[in-house]
């Protein structure tokens, strides 16, 4: 058997062991390690000085510098008890739209997104405060459900993405254009998920009802009040981070650190900030981090490994056989990342599987900027198409009991083809990605 069929059949073995459940980070070590004794002809010099390497290439990578600091203005965030009056607030201030609830929750879900980045939190986070209460207003179960779990994966896509991070340093992109570029793909995917929602609400109005008029019967004023102490605070907070690293005035781990500060000054001034909360905040940063870091460790040996068989060159090989243009090209890959998305996680994808395909963007002429915001977009699909869409699973771990796993993902599937309708229309006018970063970076 020649190396590159060995490097196929290495792929080919990662996907099964992975859906056994095994530990990615370390199976994809464990892979690379043993196909490398493979390949040097089981010498061990070769194999643990490519291990060696390979850490300290990921460790000193100051790309992934802002993960930490991201995901602790996430988790300060998120235990800042503020969520609920942004839901309450936003919920009133919307009072006059059609499912006022559902933009409120969309609305709310792109915010605090846009803080956390951590589609587990904000799924659950949404699924204890907005889903009930849309159910008790007598809102659609399948239509509620599709509403929290697709506003909640919004902060895959809108920055600062931790995935846009990884994918910037998977890819040799800046994470500051990638931001740019996101940001209106962000908008545009948050208004087609409103639009429709409120087409639903127009067309069928008892999919969700008005609300008492006693329940929204709050003076201006107060709603002013209520906005100007839940949204604009964390509103400012994420334009600053954003506009620090967009207009360059910070890089992304000045800016991030700027966030971590910010967080904390919002987590006291709420009256919210104590040591227990401090300590798992940095404790769940320290784990997600270690986490991404030895999933690079681990996908950096596995690429090279599987570079070094040739795996890489058969597949480049078959591609350019299939003889097809930018287009045909992009239909194919992108469709191959949305069926690596059922057994998958978004990271195993990105650290593994993109890499794949990343040399071939040269020779089909596609900006690997473009290509890491369509992949993003993509990425959602990840989390909202079953049978392993991760989002329902988090909202089934909170909704009540009456609410099925098979609502929940009939819920979400037009939402999941919202997100290609979108992929569509990025494809068709590039400039809703590529016009920010070329306006500011002059691309």
């Amino acid at each position: 058997m020649s190396n590159p069929e060995i490097g196929v059949m290495m792929l080919a073995l990662f996907i099964f062991v992975i859906m056994l459940g095994f530990p990615i980070a370390f199976s994809l070590m464990a892979m690379g390690v043993g196909f490398a004794f493979y390949y040097f002809g089981f010498r061990d010099g070769p194999v643990f000085a490519l291990v060696v390497r390979k850490t300290f290439e990921v460790m000193s990578n100051e790309v992934l510098l802002p993960v930490p600091l991201f995901l602790f203005m996430g988790y300060v965030v998120e235990r800042a008890a503020i969520l609920d009056r942004l839901f309450r607030s936003i919920q009133i201030a919307a009072r006059g739209m059609p499912a006022s609830l559902a933009i409120a929750t969309l609305l709310t879900c792109a915010l605090f997104a846009t803080a956390t980045g951590i589609v587990g939190a904000v799924v659950t986070l949404m699924g204890l405060l907005a889903f009930p209460a849309m159910l008790r207003a007598g809102y659609d179960v399948k239509l509620s459900a599709g509403v929290v779990c697709a506003g909640g994966c919004l902060g895959i896509l809108i920055p600062p993405s931790i995935m846009l991070i990884l994918y910037g340093a998977t890819a040799g992109v800046s994470p500051v254009q990638l931001y740019a570029g996101a940001f209106f793909p962000g908008l545009m995917l948050a208004g087609l998920y409103m639009t429709y929602v409120m087409g639903r609400a127009i067309i069928n109005p008892r999919l969700a009802p008005k609300l008492p008029k006693e329940e929204t019967d709050v003076p201006f004023l107060k709603i002013l009040w209520m906005l100007a102490t839940s949204f604009l605070p964390l509103a400012g907070l994420i334009v600053a981070v954003l506009g620090a690293i967009v207009f360059g005035l910070a890089t992304p781990s000045e800016a991030a650190a700027i966030g971590a500060l910010g967080a904390l000054i919002l987590a006291v001034s709420y009256g919210q900030f104590t040591f227990a909360k401090l300590r798992e905040s940095v404790y769940l940063t320290a784990r997600a981090t270690a986490m991404v870091c030895w999933l690079f460790v681990g996908s950096s040996i596995f690429s090279s490994v599987f570079g070094l068989l040739g795996g890489q060159d058969l597949i480049k090989e078959w591609m350019l056989a299939l003889d097809l243009g930018p287009i045909g090209f992009m239909l194919v890959v992108q469709a191959i990342i949305f069926l690596l998305g059922w057994p998958l996680e978004w990271t195993e994808i990105i650290v593994i599987f993109v890499p794949i395909f990343l040399p071939l963007l040269h020779h089909f002429g596609v900006d690997p900027l473009f290509f890491g915001l369509l992949v993003a977009l993509n990425i959602q699909t990840s989390f909202l198409s079953p049978p392993v869409a991760m989002a329902g699973f988090y909202l089934k771990g909170v909704a009540p009991p009456h609410v099925t796993l098979n609502q929940i993902f009939a819920g979400m599937l037009p939402f999941m083809f919202i997100v290609l309708i979108s992929m569509a229309l990025l494809y068709i006018f590039p400039g809703i990605g590529l016009w920010l970063p070329g306006e500011v970076y002059g691309r």
